[in-house]
């Protein structure tokens, strides 16, 4: 895989050329920068910016001027390419505080073994309704600690508007939900995105999460996508690269509550 060539399609068609993601969200495109509006449940945020040291600072101050108007908090995506070089500096200027940096992975799929299949006892359930959704939420609010309150309202609107653009899963031991995971499609671009992969603890370290992948990673070929993209965390990236995927650069969110 040609690491700059794959890290310039995806700048090109999930970033500056994204559409909205089927929550009943609006992506805006004001001048140097791509951003994704919607209701304070929904994710916003700036996904793409193309700025120098002359124009920075000010269209900031745009950002945090449109949002702030609606009464919203956002966030900006920095990626370790974006410039100015200093951009993460001026956030923090302005206000932002910073979240876990984690890091873009990309695969091929053709070049993933996908043969991974859960531990003995364990099997898969594909989310599609609601309370498959709970079920999700509440594997994620026990490993992350986090209200999931927004991702119930970003699924469930997916799955009312557009379900064929989302594989979401449970792991489920003798009934008991211990991992659970969503695959987001993006059509005509060639990238699914893998995100919120977790298992509570008593599963870790037993194959669960590469199941998932695994699982996510075939429907995604039988869609016909090419590539898989993750937002990993110190803690999935080692499982990743085993897997097959590749760090091409660095992504930290930037959160401003207005």
């Amino acid at each position: 895989m040609d690491h700059a060539a794959v890290l310039a399609l995806y700048d090109r068609n999930l970033r500056e050329g994204v559409g909205p993601d089927g929550s009943g969200t609006r992506v805006e495109r004001a001048g140097k920068v791509v951003r994704q509006i919607g209701s304070a449940q929904d994710w916003n945020g700036v996904l793409w910016s193309d700025l120098d040291e002359s124009c920075a600072d000010a269209v900031i101050a745009e950002q945090t001027a449109r949002y702030g108007g609606s009464g919203l908090a956002f966030e900006w995506k920095v990626y370790g390419h974006d410039r100015p070089a200093d951009l993460a500096r001026r956030l923090l200027a302005a206000g932002f505080v910073p979240e876990p940096q984690e890091t873009l992975m990309v695969a091929e799929i053709a070049e993933l073994d996908l043969g991974a299949e859960p531990p003995e006892g364990v099997r898969l359930r594909t989310v599609t309704d609601e309370a498959g959704v709970e079920l999700l939420v509440g594997v994620h609010e026990q490993v992350f600690g986090r209200d999931g309150s927004r991702m119930r309202h970003r699924l469930l609107a997916r799955l009312a508007a557009e379900p064929h653009t989302l594989v979401a899963v449970v792991a489920l031991a003798d009934d008991e939900p211990v991992s659970a995971a969503r695959m987001e499609l993006v059509p005509g671009t060639g990238f699914a995105g893998l995100w919120g992969g977790g298992t509570v603890e008593g599963w870790r370290g037993r194959g669960v999460y590469r199941a998932l992948v695994a699982h996510r990673a075939r429907a995604a070929a039988a869609r016909g996508y090419r590539y898989l993209q993750v937002d990993a965390s110190s803690r999935s990236r080692p499982i990743l690269e085993r897997l097959g995927f590749a760090a091409l650069t660095t992504t930290t969110p930037y959160v401003y509550e207005p």
